[in-house]
């Protein structure tokens, strides 16, 4: 599978919300694909370079991968406690920062067939589901670090490239 690389204005850009049809169920699923092959811990639907409301998340773990689809995902509350932990892209392969995400969040999404749910995520789930939607919304990881460390980081990325 080829991923969209940062800084393809695609990443940059909000999903807004959608019906789930079938355009979007097709979405899901080429997400869902996407994300088993290069078992990813989640995906949001610009790193295949589709501007769509829906991302995926590994509920199980690295070994035992259970993928599900978040379609119209949004955070509708967080905690005021924050962890940082290591971060990374499939869309800038080799990037890792330290980012501090809430150590709970409250998501609601609907599921392939529109039904409404919310869930509190905590831990690393919680963490990906906001690094994916934060993603969804059209603001890359990165973009949480100062301009100086973003900077840093990808000039070591071009070196590594070259």
């Amino acid at each position: 599978m080829a991923f969209v690389s940062y800084p393809d204005p695609r990443l940059a850009k909000r999903a807004e919300p959608a019906p789930v049809d079938a355009a979007l169920l097709a979405t899901g699923e080429r997400l869902l694909l996407a994300a088993a092959e290069v078992r990813a811990y989640g995906l949001a639907a610009a790193h295949i370079g589709e501007n769509a409301p829906v991302i995926v998340l590994n509920t199980g773990d690295a070994e035992h991968p259970v993928y599900g689809a978040y379609y119209n995902p949004v955070v509708e509350a967080e905690a005021g406690e924050a962890e940082s932990g290591r971060e990374a892209s499939v869309s800038l392969p080799g990037v890792e920062a330290d980012i501090a995400r809430a150590i709970w969040a409250d998501i609601a999404w609907q599921d392939a067939e529109g039904g409404a749910h919310r869930e509190r995520m905590t831990g690393f789930l919680a963490r990906c589901a906001l690094h994916e939607i934060e993603q969804m919304n059209g603001r890359f990881f990165l973009m949480n670090l100062s301009r100086l460390k973003r900077e840093a980081l990808l000039k070591k990325a071009r070196k590594r490239r070259d």
